[in-house]
């Protein structure tokens, strides 16, 4: 059989491909059809996360083997057709590192293999895919910032504006009586 499972870039605009996949495939051979379907570059790692119907993690699928032990399960190890029961199933799936691309894998049919067909394959493509991996927020994640982000503080302004300042303004002299301009006047007699 073929599953035919929906993958969907998790950004603010709708970017998805249909890609078909033989159910005796495993997750390595649907992370390079994913990789191929969004002309994903490099060879970063990824993972697979299986979800539950509530959309919980049942289980981690690595690229590599990161255990201490070395007997983790990888991607060549699951078949899609155990990560995938049946329609409507949902993996989420991360690829990179410092550029982290993030999709929603859901089976959405399972159809008859075609003779001849080398698997897995796009069969639909829908919105263009973005030079660089979209940030959390939607908006253009900025290098090296230290500034929050405002949706990160939802109560901000309410917080700020607690203290009330216009005392303080009051007390303040803004007159140059106090001020002692013979300070800064130049001492003109010790020229040589």
């Amino acid at each position: 059989m073929v599953y035919k499972i929906r993958i969907i870039l998790d950004t603010k605009d709708d970017i998805f491909r249909d890609v078909e996949i033989k159910d005796k495939q495993n997750l390595w051979n649907l992370h390079l059809g994913i990789k191929s379907a969004f002309t994903l570059m490099g060879e970063d790692l990824s993972l697979f996360n299986i979800l539950d119907e509530e959309g919980m993690v049942v289980k981690t699928v690595p690229l590599e083997d990161m255990s201490d032990d070395g007997d983790g399960e990888i991607m060549s190890d699951v078949y899609i057709s155990e990560a995938f029961e049946k329609v409507g199933d949902k993996v989420h799936f991360q690829y990179g590192f410092m550029d982290l691309w993030e999709f929603f894998c859901e089976l959405i049919e399972i159809i008859d293999e075609k003779p001849a067909v080398n698997y897995p394959i796009t069969v639909f493509r829908f919105g263009n895919m973005p030079l660089k991996a979209p940030s959390k927020s939607g908006k253009k994640a900025q290098k090296n910032s230290t500034i929050p982000l405002v949706d990160d503080f939802e109560n901000f302004g309410e917080d700020f504006n607690t203290g009330d300042f216009a005392d303080e303004d009051e007390d303040f002299d803004d007159e140059e009586d106090d001020f002692d301009d013979d300070f800064f006047e130049e001492d003109d007699t010790d020229e040589v």
